[in-house]
């Protein structure tokens, strides 16, 4: 029986954008392993939030955060110029939208790294990203994380403890769980996730055939 031309045809696929959302309690190093994932695979990009708290020793304005005063955050809140903020431990943090949109329109896996009520926001916004919880070993560990960052005086770091087991309490609303009790593996966990992720059916871009 003679073949017509579509039995021959063969379909290039492209990856699509995609939209990743990070989240865990402080201390819980998704911070790292964002910075990992970003290193590795050239088509991940980091989202820089807004930020209305105040510039850690080391950290460089428009590379972690954008640091702004708390007037310029709201005046941008009334702009509508947040896919979705909140305010946490004191202080106002937001994901700038148009980043977001147009970094998941050119076909790149644009990253959040935000706390459990961003991640909350992001997901209800769009339901189509894909969301991972960086999971402690345990609250022990995130002490001892937060306490050698030496970032941050005894109060706040008790405040964020006081708030951790109800932030670990959320993982359930999350598609994965990475659970960061070896940096290496969490780090190809997370890797691994982004290449399925890419390779969901409804993500690629079909090109048209080629013979």
């Amino acid at each position: 029986m003679e073949r017509g031309p579509a039995a021959d045809a063969v379909v290039r696929f492209t990856p699509g954008g995609l939209l990743l959302v990070v989240s865990g309690p402080s201390g819980a190093g998704k911070g790292t392993l964002v910075d990992r994932l970003t290193a590795a695979r050239p088509e991940c990009v980091f989202a820089i939030s807004s930020t209305t708290r105040p510039r850690r020793e080391g950290e460089v304005d428009g590379v972690q955060y954008e640091f702004v005063t708390r007037e310029e955050f709201e005046r941008r809140i009334a702009q509508g110029y947040f896919l979705e903020f909140a305010e946490v431990h004191g202080q106002l943090y937001g994901t700038p939208a148009r980043f977001v949109d147009d970094g998941v329109r050119q076909g790149r896996v644009v990253v959040l790294d935000v706390d459990v009520q961003g991640g909350a926001s992001v997901r209800r916004e769009r339901p189509d990203a894909a969301s991972v919880f960086v999971y402690p070993p345990s609250i022990d560990s995130l002490r001892q994380r937060l306490l050698s960052r030496g970032t941050d005086g005894a109060e706040v770091i008790e405040r964020r403890l006081r708030n951790a087991p109800a932030e670990m309490a959320q993982y359930v609303e999350y598609d994965y769980v990475i659970v960061n009790d070896d940096l290496e593996q969490a780090v190809s966990r997370l890797i691994a996730i982004v290449d399925a992720e890419r390779s969901r059916v409804g993500r690629l871009r079909a090109g048209g055939p080629d013979r």
